[in-house]
């Protein structure tokens, strides 16, 4: 079971970082159909500044920080996905 958090405010940008993520778990399952994945988003500040992170939007999978300040593509994002389920 995956965990991922989307750190940010809110904004366009947390949104689009959000977007791709669901692009990137839809394109992954269908390689690995068992895969389980939670997205949430965080918009508290004090649980955004929790992770070591200058600026948002963040991601966030099983806990590890894998981007910040700036929008991943769908490709990153998969192959982070994939890493942590290897």
């Amino acid at each position: 079971m995956l965990t991922i958090k989307v750190l940010g405010p809110g904004c366009s940008n947390c949104q689009r970082v959000e977007g791709h993520t669901l692009a990137a778990l839809e394109a992954v399952a269908e390689d690995m159909p068992d895969l389980e994945a939670t997205v949430m988003h965080v918009t508290e500040r004090d649980k955004i500044m929790a992770y070591p992170i200058m600026a948002t939007p963040g991601l966030v999978i099983n806990e590890k920080l894998v981007s910040g300040g700036r929008i991943p593509s769908v490709d990153e994002i998969k192959g982070w996905i994939r890493e942590a389920v290897a």
